[in-house]
């Protein structure tokens, strides 16, 4: 099977709207947690925070209110077809695309394809579906469906750039664009496409992350630098945040050949279901385990063989520490991989956190450090084996794993490595 490769990042986060930027927040541990305004008005919300995404205002329904950075052009007749995660979505990629120097004609072209991952607007939903009982079906706007629904950022990113190749939208949950990853590198793998490009977005607005709040998952702290605190005792629940981030993989040698930037190299993937709950991961951790040991064998790896986790710990009781047990259960040998989480920086970034952590890790291989875990002070006991750096360290790091889980049970490892 063909190798594939990281050629591209872009990035639309609370840590930045910019691959330097993401990267310097990383090391300097700056977290991009803020007090969210829709919040804070109201006193009935016990919700104060979300990952911040700085720079845009998409509060408005209607895509012609909206501001985002003059480097960025949407033509209008894309625009209102938008949901606020496809605005991020188109920035990230436009700085993906501009990062791994691909030209349109390589863009649209049938060896590239495109998958996406979201979990579609809750609130153009919403506005739409109010519209439509208050004023008449015939008085919404023809674009109600295309800016709202699951596949709103494949329908859109598609027609934008003029894909031929291979597209589809994904919906797992935490696990969508984790999912969208390792099927991308299988189109590379068999020879199915050359190049494939992936997408991850999220509104990260009240009508996306408060409902969560009924599931008792948020954190309900309102100081920044206690509310995200994965693998803490103390942690209480997750801060939401949206945002987009785009990843470009290449076959290798195609890569090669034009003398692209290589990140990272794609070597592996597994997935595994709990066949639990549909909320909640087994409290064993079985389906992560199994997920990280076919990763690990897909890729013709060791556990001894990883240097570092980049976590899905969303900072939730249950599920951090599911996932300290699945870890503990696979890597049983005298070497342990550095663990951390990056959402005690960025938040949980809900279907695009898998994409926002693979990339953390590409930019961690290429730039040679691990992330500290941020707001970590009284590790639960669970974690005691294993290696939670405090600090991000300079590290020569071959290996990064990364771990995402969703609703159902969904668990997906992805395996990265420095490319030589």
């Amino acid at each position: 099977m063909r190798n594939a490769v990281i050629t591209g990042l872009g990035f639309i986060t609370s840590i930045g709207n910019d691959k330097s930027t993401v990267a310097a927040s990383l090391r300097k541990l700056q977290h991009g947690l803020a007090p969210y305004a829709p919040f804070c008005a109201n006193p009935c919300i016990p919700v104060k925070l979300t990952g911040a995404i700085r720079d845009f205002d998409t509060l408005s329904p209607d895509a012609e209110d909206w501001i985002f950075p003059s480097r960025y052009t949407i033509r209008r007749e894309h625009l209102r077809c938008l949901a606020p995660h496809g605005l991020y979505a188109c920035c990230a990629l436009e700085q993906a695309l501009a990062d791994a120097a691909l030209s349109p004609g390589q863009v649209s072209h049938p060896s590239t394809g495109m998958f996406t991952a979201s979990a579609g607007s809750a609130s153009m939903m919403h506005h739409n579906l109010t519209r439509m009982h208050a004023s008449g079906v015939m008085r919404c706007t023809p674009m109600g469906v295309i800016n709202s629904v699951a596949g709103t950022l494949n329908f859109n990113l598609v027609a934008i750039h003029k894909i031929l190749g291979a597209t589809c939208g994904f919906s797992s949950a935490c696990a969508s664009s984790a999912h969208a990853l390792g099927y991308a590198l299988e189109e590379i793998r068999h020879a199915r496409q050359d190049r494939m490009i992936v997408v991850g977005g999220e509104d990260g607005n009240l009508e996306a992350i408060l409902p969560f709040a009924g599931m008792r998952a948020l954190s309900t702290t309102d100081d920044p630098a206690l509310a995200s605190c994965p693998f803490d005792k103390a942690r209480s629940g997750f801060v939401g945040t949206g945002g987009a981030t785009a990843m470009i993989l290449e076959e290798e040698t195609l890569a090669r050949a034009r003398q692209a930037h290589i990140y990272a190299r794609f070597t592996g993937w597994g997935q595994a279901s709990d066949g639990h709950n549909p909320a909640i991961s087994h409290p064993d951790g079985i389906g992560l385990a199994t997920s990280m040991k076919r990763c690990l064998a897909d890729a013709a790896q060791t556990p001894a063989t990883v240097d570092y986790i980049n976590a899905h710990a969303t900072s939730t009781p249950i599920g951090d520490r599911s996932e300290l047990i699945a870890i503990n259960t696979v890597f049983t040998g005298e070497k342990k991989p550095s663990v951390s989480s990056t959402k005690g920086l960025t938040g949980h970034a809900l279907s695009m956190a898998s994409i926002l952590e693979a990339a953390i890790c590409c930019i961690a291989l290429d730039e040679q450090f691990i992330p500290g875990n941020a707001h970590l002070r009284n590790p639960d006991p669970a974690a005691a084996p294993l290696p939670l750096p405090r600090t991000t360290q300079e590290s020569h790091l071959r290996t990064a794993l990364t771990n995402s889980s969703g609703f159902g049970g969904a668990n997906v490892s992805l395996l990265f490595e420095r490319a030589p």
